[in-house]
């Protein structure tokens, strides 16, 4: 029989040491390559699909089992870039990881169409989604997408009964509104699959990295929220009842 040729795709990066990516310590693998161009992307050296280190799934599995000991009561992270824009490959180093008893999760910003990834998405232990906005014009506005496909991985969790961690980035004079965040708070009661909603400060800190490659960074003016701004976004969502975080 004709031995089957091993999956390879390309990383940007590593994180052996993660805590803020899944429950527990983790393991995150930042995918290399995105779909989105997200105004306020702070990992810009990761969009461009060609770029990063090319490797095979069992070569990046091997490397994690080296802190096996470490993230053992948390797991794996598969981040980026986007993961679900190297369906196949993220997929191998999914069940590879799950077949040496870890915990997977998948970060995502659901800018994939669930018809290239969705057994990435059935198979993850937990999916961290990020939902941009729950208005499409103003995703289309941030990203230069549409939110549609990350609102079908969402229904698709919500039916396999599968848990999700909603994020969503506050961002003055975009996303960080009152009428704005009560209709996504309203929206995400419906699902019994969201475990956590995580709303994140926007900051600058991956301003640098634009100018490093020579790209305008459209925020150079927008503030980063104040402390008051984010507290009362999170009461909309605890007013609600959301797990918030």
């Amino acid at each position: 029989m004709e031995e089957k040729a091993p999956v390879r795709g390309r990383i940007h990066s590593v994180e052996t040491f993660g805590a803020l990516d899944g429950p527990g310590i983790r393991y995150v693998v930042f995918f290399q390559g995105c779909p989105l161009r997200c105004l306020y992307c702070h990992n810009p050296d990761a969009l461009c699909p060609t770029d990063g280190t090319e490797k095979s799934a069992a070569e990046v599995v091997e490397e994690i089992g080296r802190y096996k000991s470490f993230i053992r009561t948390g797991g794996v992270t598969l981040s980026g870039g986007e993961p679900l824009a190297q369906p196949a490959f993220a997929l191998d180093i999914l069940r590879r990881c799950k077949a040496a008893g870890l915990h997977v999760a998948v970060d995502t910003s659901g800018g994939v169409e669930l018809e290239h990834c969705r057994p990435v998405v059935e198979e993850a232990d937990l999916l961290l989604l990020d939902i941009k906005a729950l208005d499409d014009a103003l995703c289309r506005k941030l990203t230069g997408r549409s939110n549609a496909s990350a609102l079908r991985i969402l229904d698709l969790r919500e039916r396999l009964g599968r848990p999700v961690w909603i994020r969503h980035v506050l961002v003055p004079g975009y996303t960080l509104d009152e009428k704005l965040l009560c209709k996504l708070a309203d929206f995400l009661t419906a699902y019994t699959c969201v475990e956590r909603v995580e709303l994140l400060p926007f900051h600058k800190m991956g301003e640098y990295k634009w100018e490093a490659l020579h790209r305008p960074y459209a925020l150079t003016d927008t503030p980063e929220p104040d402390p008051a701004a984010v507290a009362a976004a999170k009461q909309i969502f605890a007013d609600r009842g959301l797990p918030i975080h």
